[in-house]
């Protein structure tokens, strides 16, 4: 695999237009982003940089594909022989896929494999299996009254998905969204468009109809302000961060009121007790579930909290283990760590890592800029030691940097825990059952992993509590967001 990979590397990359009621269309400015890869920090191709007009036409062709009936009003069947076909696509062209993604954001190609075509194509088939599982209700009423609830599409949805999975979370807003019968104007980030754009193409050659599929590229200050001030966008999903998400709620409440679901990160704690059943193994899973696509996950472990009784040895594993982790070229299949996304996002992991030293905090290693030579954006795995009251361990950094809290008993573990705005992921590792379901219920967060960090699939929710959002991604529980319900009250 590693020779086709390396083939792919250096494939030519061609200049991207927008994708619009089914064809490929130039931004009306004419303007364009530069797509710097990095990898190497050199120009890898060039967006389409849309204007307010260019998202007005995306609307106008999903708001006419969804009045036109050809996908909102097709069987359940009919949607679902796509969707299959769409999640077929993208297996058949996952090398292409994952390679040129990490081209663009720099995701170490091990990971991204799994991460971004295989979930995307797992993601299209649970919501297209999903389809014709999806009724609706009769109420219990009395005799001579029928009472039904119908699930009708919402209608128009937009959707901004952000850099570091594009095409994994972009399908976990796309995929339930055409499932029910919506249409979809899509939104990628700035620095990681191109699987997305490419996903449209194969989109489009599953037979999904023209219109009901739009990407349009562009700055989130433009373009993202355009979606979130439409009036004919009738719900907006969004994962990125908490300004851009209150920006978007504003949006909605200066156009029509547009509902808007947010997941928006988060500080998420490993929590590690002394009865922890394995401390290696744990030790290992905590330093991945920071240090995998250089810290640039949502739901990242980036609070280690470990038990006073053996806070010196854990942090100790886990610092030898992020010291020898392979950093570097992300695609190379040996590489454990790649790229940070810009070189914006390296400053500001820099700096925040810089602060942490001028609070006081204690660097076990990394902290540095590597492999400078390369031209691309390499940090080293970072761990410091700190207090809770550090800006290191409370705001959210998006890079490989992780700090190390002791505590002393459950109580503390709790307080720490939950001295955040955030609340999306978290992790608990004890052999005391008991223990386990305390936490679970103490913890306030979305997601309480016990005894791993990450791994779930698309049978249960992802969704935040606090400043993390609201509404769910995954699961049938995505659903909610793009269906209304309609009540049908029949006098008999």
């Amino acid at each position: 695999m590693q020779d086709k990979i390396d083939t792919l590397r250096n494939a030519e990359v061609a200049p991207q237009s927008l994708f619009i009621g089914g064809h490929w269309i130039p931004a009306e400015s004419g303007q364009t982003i530069d797509v710097v890869s990095p990898i190497d920090g050199r120009l890898l191709t060039t967006l389409a940089d849309a204007a307010p007009g260019d998202v007005d036409r995306a609307v106008r062709a999903a708001r006419a594909s969804f009045d036109k009936g050809s996908w909102s009003k097709a069987s359940p069947q009919e949607r679902k022989k796509v969707l299959l076909k769409i999640a077929d696509l993208i297996d058949t062209h996952a090398l292409e896929l994952a390679v040129l993604g990490v081209r663009d954001n720099g995701t170490e190609i091990s990971m991204a494999l799994k991460a971004e075509p295989a979930s995307a194509a797992g993601t299209f088939r649970y919501y297209a299996e999903a389809i014709d599982k999806i009724y609706g209700e009769i109420a219990p009423t009395a005799s001579n009254v029928l009472g039904l609830i119908h699930r009708e599409p919402v209608g128009v949805v937009a959707a901004i998905v952000p850099w570091n999975f594009p095409m994994m979370i972009g399908a976990w807003k796309i995929a339930p969204a055409l499932a029910a019968g919506n249409s979809v104007v899509l939104k990628p980030a700035e620095g990681a468009s191109l699987t997305l754009l490419r996903l449209a193409a194969l989109c489009a050659e599953a037979g999904l109809p023209d219109g009901v599929l739009s990407v349009v590229t562009g700055r989130g200050a433009v373009t993202g302000e355009a979606l979130g001030l439409h009036m004919d966008i009738d719900v907006l999903a969004f994962t990125g961060s908490g300004p851009v998400g209150r920006r978007l709620l504003e949006y909605s409440a200066r156009s029509n009121l547009k509902r808007v679901y947010l997941e928006l990160g988060g500080k998420s704690p490993n929590i590690v007790f002394a009865d922890a059943p394995d401390l290696d193994q744990a030790a290992k899973v905590s330093a991945y579930g920071i240090f995998r696509n250089s810290g640039q996950v949502c739901v990242a472990g980036s609070r280690l909290l470990v038990e006073k009784s053996i806070h010196e040895e854990f942090a100790e594993k886990v610092a030898a283990i992020a010291a020898s982790m392979k950093l570097g070229d992300p695609l190379d299949l040996k590489t454990e760590a790649g790229a940070i996304s810009s070189k914006a996002q390296l400053m500001k992991d820099l700096g925040y890592a810089e602060q942490a030293l001028a609070e006081g905090a204690h660097l076990r290693t990394g902290g540095k800029r590597i492999l400078e030579e390369t031209g691309g954006y390499f940090m080293q795995p970072t761990v410091f030691d700190l207090s809770p009251s550090m800006t290191l361990a409370r705001e959210e950094v998006f890079g490989p940097i992780l700090s190390i809290i002791p505590f002393d008993g459950e109580d503390e573990a709790l307080r720490i825990a939950n001295a955040t705005d955030y609340g999306l992921a978290s992790a608990v590792w004890t052999s005391n059952l008991s223990r386990a379901h305390r936490m679970v219920r103490g913890v306030k967060a979305g997601v309480v992993h016990v005894n791993t960090y990450g791994g779930s699939d698309n049978s249960v929710p992802l969704g935040g509590v606090k400043q993390s959002g609201n509404g769910h991604d995954k699961s049938l529980h995505a659903f909610d967001k793009y269906i209304d319900l309609k009540t049908a009250w029949i006098q008999l």
